[in-house]
């Protein structure tokens, strides 16, 4: 076994380019992501539409692209129109994902002007309703969002204070249709055909939109790549993209399966692509299938469901709900699942990170009071801005280490991006707890003379986090010793570290 790890990079060795879209994120109508997470009229940030500016600053650095709403789970429920017209006329309503009470305050409007404000990268991913709902009202909300004007509905956007429609390209079939948790949840075969007829009708209206199909709620359901093949079989050629959804987070006190989460996220979408190929196959269709995986992060789903049982909710409104205070170790998993992503950028081109704040978000707010950045802002703020460009093929060489869930896994997990002026950024994780790992990688062709910037997101405890009160206590330092000589980088990683190297 070697003891340091090493690969190759090459031009005319690649993945694909890297969509934008790889670096979107999601607001739903949950906990305090909306109501004093973007939006808190009265704050001492609060804009004249009582949007937190010192959220937007933010939202900015973190470089988020497209923008998934309103859930998740809350679209099962979800009446656009009661999201519309005059704030202080919207009904207030019961929302039975999250057992809380939804003003709609904030509703389809107040979304696209967040979006402007956040700058011209910031696109809309609307979800409609497939839970309760169904074909027509999917139709509805579509031409009161996008169609220009001489209708009921376009002429009653513009009535309520928006003339220009509001251009919305990507759209969501529903949210996990096939968890039993789903409000409305169906079987593939009953999902398969909505969706379908919600595509096809959609497409009438504008054969330019395009659409995500659910796939199944997560590759340890039951359901999962069946569920994928009968919903292709109903949709393929009427849809864009295959849903992903994926969550980790540290059981039992193992680290080390923990820092490996990214080997199941990436067997995941393997897994899809392997289902959704198939199904082209099997229906001799040129066409192919790409991946949106939108919802994916560290979640500590079993704290969440620990503190349901203790603490039903009485239909609060935004309560705090999905809080995690995210650590180092958080942080260098995060990471490695950024990596996994860009490691498949030729399939997944569509990628939401959940959520934006407050709910396991990048970004914390305190209502009244301050806004900080998780450990995790870091990672996403880095990779959106240097991770554009082409994936070059990282064939890695590393020592492993054995994980009770995942076996054998390498202790280096890597990534390169090559930008359109020619620089390339390595991401790489050490997944040791303990040891540095030295690392070697042979630049062929690129014409490299400099390094740039080693960063890196590590500390002596693992557990350190930012918090109100600590709100700097972690952030990502320059790293020493990195060299660029005869056409190989040397760098030595530090132990459960997260890197960026840069090189130009």
């Amino acid at each position: 076994m070697t003891s340091s790890a090493r690969f190759t990079l090459h031009p005319d060795f690649a993945v694909g380019e890297v969509d934008p879209r790889l670096f979107g994120s999601f607001v739903e109508h949950l906990g305090r992501c909306v109501y004093t997470g973007i939006y808190e009229p009265g704050h001492p940030t609060a804009d004249d539409a009582g949007l937190r500016t010192d959220v937007l600053g933010l939202v900015r650095e973190l470089g988020v692209t497209a923008i998934r709403y309103p859930g998740g789970n809350f679209v099962s429920g979800y009446k656009w129109e009661d999201s519309v017209g005059p704030a202080e006329e919207r009904p207030r309503r019961l929302d039975l994902a999250w057992r809380s009470t939804e003003s709609n305050r904030f509703g389809l409007s107040e979304y696209i002007a967040f979006l402007k404000k956040i700058g011209p990268q910031a696109e809309p991913m609307m979800a409609v309703n497939l839970g309760t709902r169904g074909v027509a009202e999917a139709l509805e909300l579509q031409e009161y969002a996008n169609h220009p004007s001489g209708t009921a509905l376009a002429d009653l956007r513009a009535a309520h204070g928006d003339k220009d429609p509001f251009g919305i390209r990507l759209w969501c079939l529903g949210n996990e249709m096939d968890g039993p948790w789903q409000t409305g949840h169906k079987t593939a075969e009953e999902y398969g055909r909505v969706a379908a007829e919600t595509a096809r009708a959609m497409r009438q209206i504008d054969p330019s939109v395009e659409l995500v199909a659910c796939g199944s709620s997560g590759q340890s359901m039951d359901t999962f790549a069946a569920w994928e093949a009968t919903v292709l079989a109903e949709t393929y050629d009427l849809v864009d993209y295959v849903s992903l959804h994926a969550y980790y987070e540290e059981l039992d006190g193992d680290r080390d399966s923990f820092l490996a989460s990214a080997v199941d996220m990436e067997s995941f979408i393997e897994n899809v692509v392997a289902t959704c190929d198939h199904v082209g196959a099997r229906l001799k269709s040129k066409k192919r299938i790409n991946l949106s995986f939108d919802e994916w992060n560290v979640w500590y789903l079993s704290k969440t469901q620990r503190e349901a049982e203790e603490n039903p909710l009485d239909w609060p409104e935004a309560p705090r709900l999905l809080e995690d205070n995210y650590s180092v170790t958080d942080a260098v998993v995060f990471g490695s699942m950024l990596i996994a992503l860009l490691r498949h950028a030729d399939r997944v081109t569509v990628a939401c990170l959940a959520q934006l704040v407050n709910v396991i978000a990048p970004i914390m707010t305190e209502p009244g009071g301050p806004a900080w950045k998780q450990t995790t802002f870091f990672p996403f703020a880095q990779a959106s801005r240097h991770g554009r460009g082409q994936v070059l093929d990282a064939r890695v060489d590393s020592p492993t280490y054995e994980t009770k869930r995942y076996g054998e896994v390498p202790l280096l997990h890597a990534t390169a991006v090559r930008a359109e002026d020619g620089t390339v950024t390595v991401f790489a994780v050490n997944r040791s707890q303990s040891e540095p790992l030295p690392l070697d990688i042979a630049l062929e062709g690129l014409g490299l003379k400099v390094l740039i910037e080693h960063s890196a997101l590590a500390d002596d405890d693992p557990d350190a986090r930012n918090t109100l009160d600590e709100p700097e206590r972690v952030s990502p330092h320059t790293v020493t010793g990195t060299r660029l000589a005869g056409g190989t980088l040397s760098a030595t990683l530090e132990p459960m570290s997260w890197n960026v190297i840069r090189l130009g």
